[in-house]
């Protein structure tokens, strides 16, 4: 029966909760089947306009999910990655859906296993629930803001949270098939940081909300269906998603397209400081960004 159809007061969803979370993990894990499916198996990839790759389980998976979310909220536009590039147009409203039926595309060809499904709901330009699995590594994330945040491994879940940096220093988690090295090294130059990790897809803000790291900063270009569910898990378990003024990101840009930007888990107050040191510097990054992006 489809759920999530009542609207509250302002044309937002009066009630995303549990049973709603439910529903978008079990879509999340029929998509990991096909997905799975499709990895036991030669990678039939081909590129999409814009040069990045596209393979049958990015296409097959999304496929499942659209199909299935219209079943379950059949009033809430959906926004998915593929749709998008294959030129569809889709009216968003104060409720929608953003979806990446295979995020880190590049790493399920690689097959290094760091690749996820990410379903999120956008409630009036913020995330407010979120799922991300990776199949291959058989681990599930998800959050309803304000209700509930678990991770879930071999049939058990666990709450997680954000940690506060230790005197160490921070743990830095960067993108295993992307990023600019060069601006990262600069951003990073005496910040305190105590180790730098790298990983795939959505992995990464998972790493943070789950305490295993505590800053991602992001300079190149990304998609809002490429954060939504992890920007949902990382908010539910106390951290942050801003761009590089420390303005929090929001959902249903223009293009859809997010500015660089910068997750973080719970700062300690010296964290805070150099955050507050680094001002100047993300206006500088946003400023050379712009002008390398024009």
């Amino acid at each position: 029966m489809p759920l999530c159809c009542q609207r509250g007061k302002g044309g937002g969803l009066s009630n995303v909760g549990s049973e709603l979370l439910e529903e978008v993990i079990a879509i999340a894990r029929d998509a990991g089947r096909v997905i799975m499916d499709c990895y036991s198996r030669p990678s039939n990839v081909s590129a999409k306009q814009d040069g990045s790759p596209v393979t049958d389980a990015d296409e097959r998976a999304e496929a499942l999910i659209l199909t299935a979310l219209a079943q379950l909220t059949p009033n809430i536009p959906v926004i998915a990655e593929e749709a998008v590039s294959r030129g569809r147009s889709t009216e968003i409203g104060p409720s929608f859906w953003l979806v990446d039926p295979l995020d880190g595309t590049r790493e399920f060809i690689s097959r290094s296993g760091e690749f996820t499904v990410n379903i999120g709901l956008i409630e009036k330009g913020r995330p407010a629930l979120g799922v991300v699995l990776a199949p291959a590594l058989g681990r599930l994330f998800a959050a309803v803001i304000g209700k509930a945040v678990f991770a879930e491994e071999e049939s058990r879940r666990r709450p997680i949270t954000c940690r506060t940096p230790p005197p160490e220093g921070v743990t830095v988690v960067s993108s295993r098939s992307h990023g600019d090295a060069a601006a990262l090294k600069s951003f990073l130059h005496e910040r305190g940081v105590e180790r730098s990790v790298s990983a795939g897809s959505s992995l990464k803000f998972c790493l943070i909300a789950s305490g295993d790291a505590d800053l991602y900063p992001r300079f190149g270009n990304t998609m809002e269906w490429d954060t939504a569910a992890a920007h949902a898990i990382l908010a539910a378990a106390g951290g942050q998603l801003t761009d590089l003024l420390g303005r929090e990101l929001t959902y249903g840009k223009r293009g859809f397209l997010n500015p660089p930007f910068i997750a973080t888990g719970k700062p300690s107050c010296a964290a805070e400081c150099r955050t507050i040191e680094a001002k100047a510097t993300y206006a500088e990054f946003a400023v050379s960004l712009d002008a390398k992006q024009d």
